[in-house]
């Protein structure tokens, strides 16, 4: 067992990541913040709107996206691969719609279709220019956060503002949470009664296709660093862990972007000590989140529900001392 498990040192896993490697396990905390946060506000609304399953589907569907922009623009620029993804990622959005709205497919059956054909078309453009395409697979479907802190600093103004990558991420949190705030009634009402919307004269149609348009691009700027398999758990276990200690939509999102800031860093505790993917570990510590609500949630949790049990099939004790208790 001591083979499969490395040896836990204090020092090592809690203490010299913030001051032997701060420069480094800094920008890594702060990405992993930025990316659990800003899945986590849009996650909410997928779980509101019973569509935790879309965010899949985008991370999936950007492969062809990125190969495609690859061979029109011959280059790996950066921002090339973003606006490839991105424009696949609203393609998949827009598809699922028409599949759901045009036909009698259900729409978790026209997620299932959309995204699996846009993968598969990337899959095949990448295996028929495997010569000119020269994309890292793994890379894309896992990603490597542990890596950020090492991508080209980005400046303004003579100030080094960090990575590349932390920056946009961190751009993209902040606009996702100040659209949150700004349409915070009116996501909240279409996302619960979009009969009520249109009589209070708000566009479901137009929010829903608002919302998933943040959610390609919050996706998009994800996956470089957490892959396209891991940015679904993001998505949906802030969500869900704060769905199960309040039933208020404002607290929830806070508890959201709490919930990002500790699986963040948790994560990072836990690739060190077992020196794993940083992104896997940040899930990982998530799920721990997640359990611990499940259990210990003041209104939900399973010890709650437990003891609500207990108290209600436990007779007083003045039944109890009743002769004919028991017969």
């Amino acid at each position: 067992m001591s083979d499969l498990i490395p040896p836990f040192s204090f020092q090592r896993v809690f203490i010299e990541p913030w001051t032997h490697g701060f420069t480094s396990f800094g920008w890594i905390a702060l990405m992993g913040f930025f990316v659990a946060a800003a899945c986590g506000l849009i996650g909410n609304y997928l779980i509101l709107r019973r569509m935790a399953l879309v965010g899949d589907a985008i991370s999936h569907s950007i492969l062809p996206g990125i190969a495609i922009a690859f061979l029109l623009a011959g280059t790996r620029n950066t921002w090339v691969m973003f606006v490839g993804a991105l424009v696949a990622g609203i393609l998949t959005t827009v598809l699922i719609e028409i599949i759901h709205k045009k036909s009698r497919v259900k729409q978790d059956a026209a997620i299932g279709i959309a995204f699996t054909t846009f993968f598969a078309i990337g899959v095949i453009l990448i295996s028929l220019y495997a010569d000119r395409v020269d994309l890292d697979q793994e890379c894309v479907l896992y990603g490597e956060i542990g890596f950020v802190w090492m991508q080209p600093m980005l400046q303004l103004g003579g100030f080094l503002l960090g990575p590349e990558p932390v920056v946009r991420m961190g751009a993209v949190a902040m606009v996702t949470a100040v659209l949150i705030l700004l349409f915070y009634k009116e996501l909240l009402v279409s996302s619960f009664d979009p009969g009520l919307s249109a009589s209070l004269g708000i566009n479901a149609g137009v929010m829903h296709y608002a919302l998933m348009s943040m959610l390609s691009v919050v996706v998009v700027s994800a996956f470089e660093s957490v892959g396209a398999i891991l940015v679904i758990a993001m998505l949906i276990l802030p969500g869900a862990t704060a769905s199960l200690l309040s039933q208020r939509l404002s607290v929830v999102l806070w508890l959201s972007v709490l919930h990002g800031a500790l699986s963040s860093v948790l994560g990072i505790h836990l690739a060190v000590w077992l020196d794993c993917s940083t992104a896997a570990a940040m899930v990982v510590m998530g799920t721990v989140l997640f359990c611990l609500a499940w259990v210990f949630s003041p209104s939900a949790g399973l010890l709650v529900r437990w003891f609500a049990a207990r108290r209600a099939i436990t007779p007083p004790p003045e039944l109890e001392r009743s002769p004919a208790y028991g017969r």
